[in-house]
C-alpha cells in the first residue's frame, strides 16, 4: 500500500480558519445554534472548530456536545469486530435549535443518517447542517450533501482517506491511501 498526502498541519489549520468563518457568517453569536461532533472522529474537529471559535473569534457561551452513533449505525450487526460504544456528551436539548453536524470524512453518508436518528433522543432541530473536513463525493449511498466541506477528494471506492490528528497522531494530516 502507498499513500500521499492530500493536506498537511498548515493546510488544515487554514481550512479551520476558514470553516470557523464560514460558520460565523451563517451563525452570527451562535445563540441559538450548537455543535455536535460526531464520535470517535468528528470530535477531534468538532473541539478544535469550537477551541477555534471561543479564542480566535471570541464567540461566547457556544454549545458543544460530542454523540456516539455506534447503536444507531444500519451495518452495526454485520461487522466481525464489535464496536466499542463511546459515551455521549449531551448536556442540552436541541429543540428549536440550529444543530450542525461535524465529522471528519463524509464517505457513503450512513453515519450522517445514523446521527439523525441518535439526535432525535435530544429534541426536534429548527434547522441541521453538515461541515465535514473530507468530502468524498463519488462515494455516497445515501442523498446527504455538506453544507460546508474543508476539501473534497475524487477517491474511488478502494482508495482510503486517512485524517490523523495531533492529539492522537502527533501531527494533523490527511492522506490518500492506495491499495
Amino acid at each position: 500500500m502507498s499513500k500521499k498526502t492530500l493536506l498537511n498541519s498548515k493546510d488544515i489549520e487554514i481550512i479551520l480558519h476558514r470553516l470557523a468563518c464560514q460558520l460565523i457568517e451563517n451563525h452570527n453569536d451562535f445563540s441559538n445554534t450548537v455543535l455536535i461532533g460526531l464520535q470517535p472522529r468528528g470530535s477531534f474537529l468538532a473541539n478544535r472548530l469550537a477551541k477555534l471559535l471561543e479564542k480566535e473569534y471570541h464567540i461566547k457561551n457556544l454549545q458543544l456536545g460530542l454523540l456516539d452513533i455506534t447503536f444507531y449505525r444500519d451495518d452495526f450487526g454485520r461487522r466481525k469486530a464489535p464496536l466499542a460504544a463511546e459515551t455521549n456528551k449531551m448536556e442540552f436539548l436541541i429543540e428549536g435549535k440550529k444543530v450542525i453536524i461535524i465529522d471528519d470524512v463524509l464517505y457513503s453518508g450512513r453515519s450522517i443518517r445514523a446521527a439523525l436518528t441518535a439526535m432525535q433522543s435530544y429534541g426536534r432541530p429548527d434547522n441541521i447542517e453538515l461541515l465535514v473536513l473530507i468530502d468524498r463525493r463519488f462515494s455516497r449511498h445515501l442523498p446527504i450533501q455538506p453544507d460546508y466541506r474543508g476539501r473534497q477528494v475524487d477517491a474511488i471506492n478502494k482508495e482510503r482517506v486517512l485524517v490523523t490528528w495531533k492529539e492522537t497522531h502527533k501531527k494533523d494530516s490527511v492522506y490518500i491511501e492506495y491499495k
